[in-house]
């Protein structure tokens, strides 16, 4: 899994890095993203959602957000 770890950065800048990420992955493959900013809680899903990618979870921990993401067969890859 490929962690992608955005603390300290306001979005849109870890939603930016998740979607350069996901254009490099192979279909299936899964990524995590590590952001603090609040506003990823709305960014990310969203973004996720509109690529047509798969939020496999989102989880909490000391202050930051986990998301963990399924690249999609069906996504596009540029």
């Amino acid at each position: 899994m490929k962690v992608i770890d955005a603390r300290g950065h306001k979005c849109p800048t870890p939603t930016l890095k998740l979607g350069r990420a996901l254009r490099d992955a192979r279909p299936g493959d899964r990524l995590e993203l590590i952001a603090d900013d609040p506003m990823a809680r709305i960014d990310v899903p969203h973004f996720v959602t509109q690529t047509g990618h798969h939020l496999d979870s989102i989880d909490d921990e000391g202050g930051a957000i986990r998301f963990r993401i399924t690249r999609s067969d069906a996504a596009p890859t540029g």
